[in-house]
C-alpha cells in the first residue's frame, strides 16, 4: 500500500486539487443541475424560441391583414366571401368541392 502511495504525485494529493476535484464532480455528475440536465434545459429554450418566433411572425402577419382590410373595403367584401362564404341577399352560393 505505501508502495502505491508513493507513486502518486504530491500535486494529487494536494488537499485543495482534491477539493476543486470532488467539487466538479459533483456538479457535473451528481447535483440536480448535472450537465445532463443543462443539456436538457438547453435544447427546451431552443424550442421555447423558436416557437416565440414563429407566434411572433402569424401576430405581425395578422396585424398586416387586419390594417389591410381596416383600410381596402374591397379586400374586407373579398375576404368575407372567400373565407367566411357571405353572400348578398340577393346572390346564391355554390361551393365547388373538388375530389381526388
Amino acid at each position: 500500500m505505501k508502495k502505491l502511495l508513493d507513486r502518486i504525485p504530491p500535486f494529487f494529493k494536494n488537499f485543495y486539487f482534491l477539493a476543486t476535484f470532488f467539487f466538479i464532480v459533483w456538479l457535473a455528475f451528481v447535483d440536480s443541475n448535472d450537465l445532463f440536465m443543462q443539456a436538457q434545459l438547453s435544447s427546451k429554450k431552443a424550442e421555447l424560441e423558436e416557437a416565440r418566433q414563429f407566434y411572433h411572425d402569424k401576430i405581425m402577419q395578422v396585424k398586416n391583414d387586419q390594417a389591410a382590410l381596416n383600410n381596402n373595403p374591397d379586400l374586407l367584401e373579398k375576404m368575407a366571401r372567400e373565407k367566411y362564404l357571405m353572400k348578398k341577399d340577393n346572390e346564391d352560393l355554390y361551393i365547388v368541392v373538388k375530389e381526388n
